[in-house]
């Protein structure tokens, strides 16, 4: 079941049918094999930014003084904030801006940014992995964290390199629907974040004789 959870929350935080029609908005001149070009590139930089964050959450807690529990807090209420947005079918200004979609649009290459980061890699998804990967207590959950992390990359390159067709098929009503409840359940999970960064702060703190 925990294998499952850390896998849903991190496909569902990067959230790859989102990304569609903003991903077709920016590459309205590319050819189909530019567009698997730029979702492979798109993909690789998600992967590579949420592993360089998982396995370096320990060192920037240890630098700023941070707890896991507080840090679970904090993704919570920012993988919450993404879950509402999700909820309402609206695309999250943490992941990207009018102004960046603006800029993609007028980009050759998109690949890197804004697409990998922060349309796929925002700041809901790497503290999702860092919570995740901190909060691993067997060997199991941190392979699962890791093994989860490509998996999405993988996941996020077949919907994008087939963005045309996953837009056909679904539709925007269909995208909105499945948009809803990825939303519905990432709200459920950032409410379990909270919970257990408040049980965990209560724990840091014994208490007085």
């Amino acid at each position: 079941m925990e294998l499952v959870l850390i896998f849903t929350s991190i496909l569902f935080i990067v959230d790859p049918f989102a990304a569609v029609p903003t991903f077709l908005a920016m590459t309205p001149r590319d050819s189909p094999q530019q567009r698997r070009q730029l979702a492979k590139r798109g993909a690789l930089t998600c992967a590579l930014t949420l592993i360089a964050f998982a396995l370096g959450g320990s060192v920037i807690f240890k630098v700023f003084g941070i707890t896991i529990g507080a840090f679970k807090i904090a993704g919570g209420v920012l993988i919450g904030l993404n879950a509402l947005d999700m909820v309402q079918a609206r695309r999250s200004q943490q992941r990207e801006t009018a102004a960046e979609t603006a800029e993609g649009i007028q980009k050759d290459d998109i690949g890197i940014m804004p697409l990998g980061l922060p349309m796929l890699a925002g700041p809901g998804a790497i503290s999702t992995v860092m919570v995740l990967a901190l909060g691993a207590k067997t060997v199991a959950a941190t392979v699962a964290v890791y093994v989860s992390i490509i998996l999405t990359a993988i996941i996020t390159y077949y919907v994008l390199a087939a963005a045309t067709l996953v837009e056909r098929r679904l539709g925007q009503t269909g995208m909105r629907i499945l948009t809803r409840l990825m939303g519905l359940v990432l709200c459920a999970i950032a409410i379990q974040f909270i919970l257990d960064g408040i049980k965990l702060s209560f724990q840091d703190f014994p208490p007085r004789n």
